[in-house]
């Protein structure tokens, strides 16, 4: 008995230790940061947390308001302070050192829905995940999915074919049907032959819990997955999260029933020789059963993972790459002259090579990211100290949050910013810039994985649309309402006309 009251007295004494050890941490970290600009403090528990409060339109203006106001670095603060970076020059001094590796505390955010996935994990976990994810990611790999983003391409088309006598189509449920359909036979291995209940139920799930997320961004005590308890949205996230994981693991049910281990090395892998196309998925299962190197919970946690960045983020950067077009009759018309110059006929399917070969589409694709970016902000954890371009020393284990929004739309780095010009991306344009000063997809090691991927997907995707239809605008930059949210999104989804194109062209 008087072990025991010792034990006790030694854990208790333990934990007050820890937690007045944090509150210093957390005084001292506070205490250095304040010295940064930003938005007026209420005190180290309120900070400046009525920031991120209101509608997502209306935080949305107040982070650009800041870039004007704060430029190149300012501070939000509730209980923990956050640094929100903007100039290209610090984000190349965080992202481009392995040491601030680790994802930021907003990251928590998703870990009921992603859980320890490529894009939350760090360390050895990061490591060993993006080991096994990359050969998935082989342009021999690559070249087989363009089979499945034409035909899924030529199935979108003959949706808007149906909606095409219509004032203008809402084109987000639409884009998003051929994003999700285009992840899950190439990723995954499965094919969703007709929209059943499961599909529209995971679609609606991914907008909703968003929502959610932003919800507890907004009130940032319901990051901790403790307090979250007591969020009014906790039971309905956990709704929504099993409706999420039960499409994922479905997913792998069905392609674990016959699968077979991979026998051949990847740059060898070739479909039109007769072998099996390669999903992501595959590899997964492969590491699993040879290597040992992941488990079950691990392929659930990446599925869930590439079904999300593959489906959502790719469909929000075409709705606004296909508005950007209908609103430039010049650009849309350059367009088409390459793809019949590499195509030849406008009804042939692109290859691998064709899609490599269209540079200028590339362009406008590339300006289209960077006036919308669907991830718009990156969070990561200074692992030490970091003096920034600017003077500013942010103290360890501070969240660092840079605005790829910002970042893009600076009128130093990108004069007229607001203007689409794929010019911008010509090779003798681009070398002019910083290097870290355009981040649609990311940069340093824990770039996107996908990045060519999502570019050939949305290749693709034009050649398509462009070859059957003339875009005309309906929405414009001024008239949609850009919103907050986990990806960069608007207010009401994007609405364009789509008049037939006659043949004879």
């Amino acid at each position: 008995m008087f072990l025991l009251t010792v034990l006790m007295y030694v854990a208790a004494l333990a934990a007050i230790f820890f937690v007045l050890k944090s509150i210093k941490i957390l005084v001292s970290n506070y205490a250095k940061m304040s010295k940064l600009a930003g938005p007026p403090q209420g005190g180290v528990i309120i900070g400046n947390m009525w920031f991120l409060q209101g509608t997502p339109e209306l935080i949305f203006q107040r982070l650009r308001e800041a870039r004007k106001n704060f430029y190149p670095i300012f501070v939000n603060a509730m209980l923990q302070c956050g640094a929100n970076i903007l100039s290209p020059e610090d984000c190349e001094l965080i992202m481009s050192n392995p040491i601030h590796n680790q994802k930021g505390r907003i990251y928590h955010l998703l870990h009921n829905w992603l859980q320890d996935g490529l894009l939350t994990s760090s360390g050895q976990k990061w490591q060993t995940r993006r080991k096994i994810l990359t050969p998935a990611f082989h342009f021999n790999i690559l070249e087989q999915f363009i089979l499945v983003f034409n035909e899924e391409a030529e199935k979108l088309v003959e949706e808007l074919k149906k909606e095409c006598n219509k004032p203008y189509v809402n084109v987000a449920p639409h884009i998003a049907q051929f994003t999700l359909k285009s992840i899950v036979e190439t990723a995954m291995g499965t094919k969703l032959k007709f929209v059943t209940k499961e599909e529209i139920d995971y679609k609606q799930a991914v907008y909703v819990n968003c929502k959610i997320l932003l919800y507890r961004l907004s009130h940032p005590w319901f990051i901790s997955k403790y307090f979250n308890y007591f969020s009014p949205w906790y039971f309905q996230e956990m709704k929504i999260t099993g409706i999420l994981h039960k499409f994922s693991r479905q997913m792998i049910v069905d392609r674990e029933k016959n699968f077979k281990d991979i026998d051949v090395p990847i740059e060898e892998h070739d479909v039109y020789k007769g072998k099996k196309r390669l999903a992501m998925l595959d590899l997964l299962l492969s590491a699993k059963n040879k290597e040992g190197t992941i488990d079950d919970t691990g392929i659930q946690e990446e599925v869930v993972t590439f079904t999300f960045a593959g489906q959502d983020s790719t469909a929000q950067a075409l709705s606004f790459i296909l508005m950007l077009t209908a609103c430039h009759k010049n650009v849309q018309e350059l367009m088409l002259q390459e793809m019949k110059g590499v195509l030849g006929d406008l009804s042939k399917k692109p290859t691998y090579n064709d899609l490599q070969s269209l540079k200028y589409m590339e362009r406008c694709i590339k300006e289209g990211l960077r006036l919308y970016p669907s991830v718009h902000f990156i969070a990561r954890t200074l692992g030490e100290d970091l003096r920034t371009h600017s003077g500013y020393v942010l103290p360890k284990d501070t969240v660092a949050i840079m605005h790829i929004y910002d970042v893009h739309h600076n009128p130093e780095i990108y004069p007229d910013p607001e203007k689409f010009d794929p010019d911008r991306f010509l090779p003798e344009n681009c070398q002019k810039r910083h290097p870290y000063a355009y981040l649609p997809f990311s940069a340093g090691s824990r770039n996107c994985i996908g990045q060519r991927f999502a570019m050939l997907e949305l290749k693709a995707a034009l050649c398509a649309i462009l070859g059957n239809f003339i875009l005309e605008p309906i929405d414009t930059p001024e008239t949609i309402v850009v919103i907050v949210d986990i990806i960069l999104r608007t207010k009401e989804g994007i609405k364009i006309k789509f008049v037939p194109r006659t043949k004879n062209i």
